[in-house]
């Protein structure tokens, strides 16, 4: 393990993300990009990189998620203690939101690798005395929909954050990583104090997007942003930020050396998006040991093997195991997730039959109810061969969203009085249910709507544990797909073949209903070996798809690591 002494003057990586999700049961994170950050810090820690992160720290989370009598959701306000989990800091900041001083205090978490490095996690707190009940109000809610609470959120995050850095001795950061454009306003704050050198920002600033559609990039009316940020913004801020309003992603971009998307197709998406960008890709992972299950890993570390980290030694180790271990531990997943099932809803799984997931964020273009499209003719391919499990949130403010989930309450009970076909909807999808979930199905669906989804690591964690994914090809699964096909079934045409630019949500269903009937419900009844065969070579495609790999690329493309002394480049590529 490195030298930790005098800890703030060797971090150069400082990582700002508005979600951050260290731990399933700190609630300050709502779905993938919030997940990602999570293992990208837990996979730093590992590689020993030398990084700290900042986040928000709300004291009220997203939401806990109940499904009522009548299948729609309800939100309920979460409580919890962080004065346990966290260590306050004494250091507290000015920060001026409206021409009025706000006091900005921070909470630190430390994430610890396998070998015993740290990185710090900064939560950004205004709820400290001095401040004025509206303004501690600012750090309660994740993702707070009002435009004003929601542009003082980004404030915080990224000229809160970029200040308390430099309070707390963080002096030598060579480069800010924005993880999406949350955080885009820090460029402001770096180009006010380098008294308007562009060149000096740019230097420092690096971008990932996550978003492939225009509505899901933060917008502000100028107004608001002038009001909020009186005398903080540069006089040319439309140049760099956008004409009409001002586009946190196009404020990131104009302010950043190095941009990159999460999969290849989604750079490609992002390059459309806005031209004249240089825009590179780092396909998304996800951090292997912890989101491979107790049984799988209980049989994969029975394995000795040389290499220092866990995943360096994932690809090896997958093509020693035995079949019959290798079920039996898929087996106990599944049964640790049909128990949970059972005690957590009224159907009644059953252990035998074959069941496939579906968990996400709840949101039109993730298409979760097309399974159903045609009801008849699922039914016949369906019965007394698989079962259904649905999890996902809706934002409290999305209707469509929640009304998918009342539908597929509605689909479930016309599949079982009719055709004694079981569908299960799961609530509260967090951290810990989506570990159960991505290794106890047997196999991960997912259907959005083509070049809307920008990676998909969901499918990557089901990969890790044997699943055969069911996809479009969209996002990380275009690649993983080419890798080994054998690792599932593509729905619909590839990128480049006719029909790829279509969306057409009936062909797709059938589409998805002949590969059923025809492929996965065969093989997994009538040939179990080669199942078992293709599970591996689902679990195989985890050599490439974690976020090992994923910071290594990160630390060659995006931090200039490799000139570091610190590091080899054996250990970096």
């Amino acid at each position: 393990m490195q030298d930790q002494k005098n800890d703030a003057a060797m971090r150069r990586i400082a990582y700002f993300s508005m979600e951050i999700g260290a731990h399933s049961d700190i609630p300050t994170y709502s779905g993938g990009l919030g997940v990602l950050a999570g293992d990208t810090i837990r996979s730093a820690a590992d590689l020993e990189i030398p990084m700290v992160a900042v986040t928000l720290c709300y004291d009220k989370g997203y939401f806990f998620q109940i499904i009522n009598g009548d299948g729609y959701q309800v939100e309920h306000e979460i409580r919890w203690d962080f004065s346990d989990t966290f260590d306050l800091l004494p250091k507290i900041i000015d920060l001026e939101i409206q021409g009025k001083k706000v006091k900005l205090g921070a909470w630190k978490y430390e994430v610890k690798g396998e070998h015993g490095w740290t990185i710090p996690v900064y939560l950004l707190d205004t709820d400290v005395e001095g401040n004025e009940q509206w303004q501690r109000n600012f750090t309660h809610v994740l993702y707070d929909s009002t435009p004003f609470q929601r542009i003082v959120q980004e404030v915080i995050l990224g000229i809160g954050g970029a200040k308390l850095l430099e309070e707390l001795g963080y002096k030598n950061i060579s480069t800010y990583h924005m993880n999406e454009g949350h955080a885009a306003f820090l460029t402001l704050y770096l180009f006010n104090k380098f008294k308007g050198d562009l060149k000096r920002v740019k230097e420092k600033c690096v971008f990932t997007t996550h978003t492939p559609v225009p509505a899901g990039h933060d917008q502000f009316d100028y107004n608001l942003v002038k009001d909020v940020l009186r005398g903080q913004t540069p006089d040319e801020i439309r140049k760099y930020a956008g004409q009409n309003d001002l586009n946190m992603t196009k404020l990131a971009l104009s302010m950043s050396r190095y941009i990159n998307g999460v999969s290849k197709k989604h750079g490609e998406v992002s390059r459309n998006m806005f031209p004249g960008t240089k825009i590179d890709y780092i396909t998304n992972g996800v951090h292997s040991r912890f989101w491979t299950n107790p049984h799988l890993t209980k049989v994969l570390d029975s394995f000795e093997t040389d290499e220092i980290h866990w995943a360096d030694s994932w690809f090896d180790k997958i093509w020693k195991l035995d079949a019959d271990d290798l079920w039996r531990a898929h087996t106990k997943a599944k049964y640790d997730l049909l128990d949970y099932e059972k005690s957590n809803h009224y159907v009644l799984f059953d252990r035998e039959i074959l069941t496939i997931g579906f968990a996400r964020r709840f949101t039109g273009y993730k298409r979760a109810t097309l399974i159903f499209n045609d009801l008849e003719k699922l039914a016949k391919i369906a019965e007394k061969k698989i079962q259904f499990l649905f999890a996902g949130k809706a934002h409290p403010r999305d209707d469509y969203g929640k009304s998918l989930i009342k539908m597929i309450d509605d689909y479930s009970e016309v599949l079982w009085n009719n055709y004694r076909i079981k569908v299960a909807f799961l609530e509260n999808y967090d951290m810990d249910l989506a570990k159960i979930m991505i290794s106890g199905c047997d196999v991960w669906l997912n259907n959005p709507i083509r070049y809307r989804e920008a990676s998909g690591t969901s499918g990557m964690k089901a990969a890790h544990n044997g699943l055969l994914n069911l996809s479009v090809l969209d996002g990380w699964w275009i690649e993983g797909y080419k890798m080994d096909p054998l690792a599932g079934w593509a729905i619909g045409p590839a990128p480049g073949e006719p029909g790829c630019e279509e969306n057409n949500d009936r062909v797709e269903a059938q589409n998805i209903y002949t590969l059923l009937e025809k492929e996965v419900i065969p093989l997994y009844y009538k040939n179990r070996s080669e199942w078992i065969n293709r599970m591996r070579h689902a679990i195989a495609l985890g050599s490439y798809f974690n976020t090992h790999r994923m910071i290594r690329e990160y630390a060659d493309k995006a931090y200039n690591l490799i000139e570091q002394p610190r590091w080899t480049t054996s250990e970096l590529l």
